[in-house]
């Protein structure tokens, strides 16, 4: 069975538009409790939002779901989507769920869920929520209804445990930082943590409306952090994205590092301190740069789906602990179960402290590859890989690149669209080949 509402991230759309409406969130929380009391009587689940107006009415929609279904409900107001995670494990809850479309815009929401253990649950849970959907509500008599609360100190459990992960003996004391949290839902939490630590904080991106989030800060929109950064002769800006799972870097001098970067120097910084690191998973779009660093040093690289949650289950299947995407979803298995954007930013910042080095100058040993990406338009549902003509341009073109460069060539999961990215080491040449094969496939 095909999975019809959940996608790469959970379930995410237009609020007022199928299915982000309260009618069938409701019932979609009635349906996840019905499968979480097939192992467990009396379920319950923790709740957590970012800052957009509609967490309101998901909320109070899901809270009512779980309580028609007899699961008890445990509300967290705003909170990171890793800090839920956190306190899924901590509490022993059967499961946690997150109201939040991450870094799309207010407009957008959507429902993502974490198993007991704090990690993403599996399709095969997802296609089972989604069976249980097509049957008729079971709604419990009075007796047996679920009961909600509130947990008061979430926010101050989840700053607690962030700073537990950054190193004793390390302080930020004499660091200046600009914060970016995307108006949402870490706009308390990471300036906090980072104070405490001992740095001087600037804020942007910290005053949400239910209405500004991820508008034009954050981390899909760095440029807002660049300026505010030159603006307090900061050391370091950090931009979160609207649910504080992904991270980007800015250095004193203006300069951006993406997802791929930071997941090397997390590499780096283990090997730095006599620690092995085994292996490292990235996705299609991890650079070349970083994979042929990684195998120049030994350590073994291999690339998932895109998706942080498909980059979580080769690291599982391999019990590797490091792995992320170039978005800034970066994944530390012995710090915690998800991506988390602020420890994130913490082992970033450790590894510069403990060092006494600048990111620029940790990192100077690693040159991204310039990447070429393509948009190519077919007609819908075309049989692409058929197209003789243009497989026979696209090997010729994976000979020519050799070792030094990378094609990839994938279907849009959304629209008619092929999307043909090509990574060289000279940018000319790579916008060259990245013609030629988008060229091929154009009907």
């Amino acid at each position: 069975m095909s999975r019809h509402y959940f996608g790469t991230d959970g379930i995410r759309g237009t609020v007022g538009v199928a299915p982000i409406t309260p009618d069938f969130v409701l019932r979609l929380a009635h349906a996840v409790g019905r499968v979480l009391k097939r192992s467990e009587e009396r379920p319950t689940v923790l709740i957590g939002k970012d800052t957009r107006i509609s967490g309101y009415m998901l909320e109070s929609a899901m809270e009512s779901g779980f309580n028609s279904a007899g699961v008890d409900v445990v509300l967290l107001g705003p909170l990171p989507t890793p800090g839920v995670a956190f306190l899924t494990r901590a509490q022993r809850a059967a499961l946690g769920v997150v109201i939040s479309a991450s870094h799309n815009p207010f407009a957008d929401n959507g429902i993502k869920f974490f198993s007991a253990q704090g990690s993403k649950l599996s399709d095969d849970w997802e296609r089972d929520v989604e069976a249980m959907l097509a049957q008729e509500p079971a709604w419990v008599d009075s007796a047996h209804l679920g009961k909600s609360r509130r947990l008061t100190d979430a926010a101050g459990r989840y700053i607690e445990f962030c700073k537990s992960v950054f190193p004793a003996d390390l302080t930020l004391k004499g660091l200046k930082l600009v914060v970016d949290a995307a108006h949402g839902a870490a706009y308390q939490v990471a300036p906090t943590v980072l104070r405490e630590l001992g740095a001087t904080v600037t804020t942007i991106g910290c005053a949400p409306d239910g209405v500004n989030i991820n508008k034009d800060v954050g981390a899909t929109h760095p440029q807002a952090l660049v300026a505010a950064v030159h603006a307090a002769q900061a050391d370091y800006g950090i931009a979160l994205d609207g649910d504080a799972d992904r991270l980007q870097v800015v250095d004193g001098q203006g300069r951006l590092y993406n997802g791929d970067e930071l997941l090397y120097l997390l590499v780096h910084e283990r090997l730095l301190q006599g620690q092995a690191v085994a292996g490292v998973v990235g996705t299609l779009m991890t650079n070349m740069a970083v994979e042929l660093a990684l195998r120049a040093r030994g350590i073994g690289f291999v690339r998932a789906k895109v998706g942080d949650r498909y980059v979580l289950e080769e690291l599982d299947k391999r019990g590797w602990i490091l792995g992320g995407e170039g978005s800034g979803h970066l994944l530390a298995l012995d710090r915690h179960s998800t991506g988390d954007g602020v420890i994130s930013a913490l082992s970033v910042l450790a590894a510069c402290t403990r060092a006494g080095r600048t990111l620029s100058q940790l990192l100077s040993e690693l040159i991204l590859f310039p990447q070429v990406l393509i948009n190519v338009r077919i007609a819908p549902n075309s049989d692409w890989q058929r197209n003789a003509h243009a497989q026979h341009v696209l090997r010729a073109v994976e000979a020519e690149l050799g070792d030094a460069g990378r094609v990839l060539v994938r279907a849009s999961g959304t629209e008619p669209l092929l999307r043909v990215m090509v990574e060289a080491r000279a940018a000319g040449h790579a916008q060259a080949c990245a013609q030629r094969v988008a060229d091929a496939f154009a009907p």
